[in-house]
């Protein structure tokens, strides 16, 4: 057996490879390192024999243990819902007073409200309910459609512009320049009048221009001062609340194209309880707006057609 050459400066065997003029050097592995692999090895083969692991043609091996991630979150999901059996009938058998009359409930129902809400309406509402550009604040007390409770609820169930039978949102905002029924010098002016309306500085003469038009086009849905009407959803043009942005730019584009909202209905998905919980969260988080007859004064959260809540 031949002897290896060793390395004058290392004293190590080379491995008799060489490029370049640079030899390798036979080093051995560490031995903590080699035992450690080994280890790993061993420890594949058992969890191969106990656990879920090689796929087949028309399945896959069980293992011995007959592990499913599947089964529990089943059976984890068959607890919560068992644990959550008290406080669902109280929900159900609850009006939505009752239960923000009721601090145990109304904690309950909070909980509940924010898992919802964050699994399904924080995509368009943001995490934390304060919208953004095309989709309504839920933190402030502007609405569209009504703050109560109850009109929170129906909104919920039955959406806006939804497809549902009793979905809200009849009414929609026409694309008066894409359609042609005005101008586009007409809708400039109509930009400014929309300005003037919620108390900034405008351009007088168009304002002057434009005012009959507003009268004819517009009033029928915004009414003769631009307020809005809440029982038709229809936005007020008089405050400083917009959904798409309030400068002459997102306003003019409102009425040029026209934007009509849509949201969808919830009552298929989620049990009336649940939605109650949504409502309850919503309402709370929204600063309580109070329990009163006639809803809170429209808002239109976006220009000349607003689509706020």
């Amino acid at each position: 057996m031949l002897e290896r050459e060793r390395d004058d400066h290392t004293g190590v065997e080379t491995t008799g490879h060489e490029w370049d003029g640079i030899k390798e050097l036979d080093t051995p592995l560490p031995r903590w390192w080699l035992w450690v692999w080994y280890g790993s090895i061993a420890w594949a083969v058992v969890y191969w024999i106990l656990m879920p692991a090689w796929p087949g043609i028309s399945g896959y091996t069980k293992g011995l243990l007959g592990q499913s991630d599947r089964a529990a979150v089943v059976r984890e999901l068959g607890d919560l819902a068992t644990q959550r059996q008290a406080g669902e009938a109280k929900l159900r058998t609850a009006s939505l007073q009752q239960i923000e009359a009721d601090p145990e409930l109304q904690a309950y129902a909070m909980q509940v409200g924010q898992s919802v809400f964050g699994d399904n309406c924080a995509t368009c509402h943001g995490a934390g309910g304060a919208g953004a550009k095309g989709y309504p604040n839920l933190r402030d007390d502007v609405w569209l459609w009504g703050g109560t409770l109850d009109e929170i609820r129906h909104t919920i169930q039955v959406g806006v512009r939804s497809g549902h039978a009793q979905a809200r949102g009849e009414t929609v905002m026409p694309a008066f320049g894409r359609d042609q029924m005005l101008t586009d010098a007409q809708v400039t002016d109509l930009t400014e009048y929309v300005v003037a309306l919620s108390g900034r500085k405008a351009d007088a003469a168009a304002v002057g221009r434009v005012r009959q038009t507003f009268a004819d086009q517009c009033a029928a849905c915004h009414g003769p001062s631009g307020t809005g009407d809440v029982a038709r959803g229809i936005p007020n043009l008089t405050d400083a609340e917009w959904l798409y942005g309030p400068d002459r730019g997102a306003i003019r584009d409102q009425i040029f194209n026209g934007r009509n909202g849509v949201m969808p209905t919830w009552e298929a998905r989620f049990s009336p309880e649940t939605v109650k919980a949504l409502a309850v969260y919503i309402h709370a988080n929204a600063g309580g707006d109070a329990e009163l007859s006639t809803p809170v004064a429209a808002a239109p959260q976006g220009s000349a057609v607003g689509a706020a809540r």
